[in-house]
């Protein structure tokens, strides 16, 4: 059976880095970066966080691609900014599907210095620090929670594949 691995966390956590080493690790799958899809929108691109946004149209897409990849026998890594009611929804439209999903905290300082070392054009600065209270305070019904402030890549990847806290019960 297929995994989907659902990595989420405040932007500059690491989500795309440890996302690409999970996919990495296995020996069929495939990456989708919420935001890649949700930046195609060219005309009529408001940013994710304003009223009028398209997220509606990038969970459409985001939803069928992880289809496609589990009916055509791939792993499939996730990773998005994702609050209850998204993983509610997931979790509802994959029940047969194996789902892992860890939320990646740093402490404050790390995360900062990480956004630092993102193109310009990708550093969020201070609101990566309000979304890591948001995603802080968020209920998710377990501990899926992974402070990965002092762990190398390879020891991140291996809890979330390996830690059965992360499965998601349906």
């Amino acid at each position: 059976m297929n995994t989907l691995y659902i990595i989420t966390g405040p932007a500059g956590v690491g989500k795309s880095t440890i996302s690409r080493a999970i996919a990495g690790s296995l020996p069929k799958s495939a990456v989708i970066e919420g935001d890649d899809i949700y930046n195609q929108v060219v005309g009529g691109y408001i940013l994710p966080w304003l009223e009028g946004n398209h997220l509606d149209v990038m969970w459409k897409i985001v939803f069928d691609s992880i289809k496609t990849y589990i009916e055509s026998g791939f792993d499939v890594v996730l990773n998005y900014i994702i609050n209850p009611e998204q993983l509610s929804m997931l979790k509802k439209a994959f029940p047969d599907v194996t789902i892992r999903f860890a939320v990646l905290t740093v402490d404050e300082k790390t995360l900062l210095a990480r956004d630092s070392e993102r193109p310009l054009d990708c550093q969020m600065g201070e609101r990566c620090l309000d979304l890591l209270r948001e995603i802080k305070a968020y209920d998710y019904g377990y501990d899926c929670y992974l402070d990965s402030t002092h762990l190398t890549i390879p020891e991140t990847v291996s809890k979330i594949t390996a830690d059965d806290r992360f499965v998601v019960s349906c």
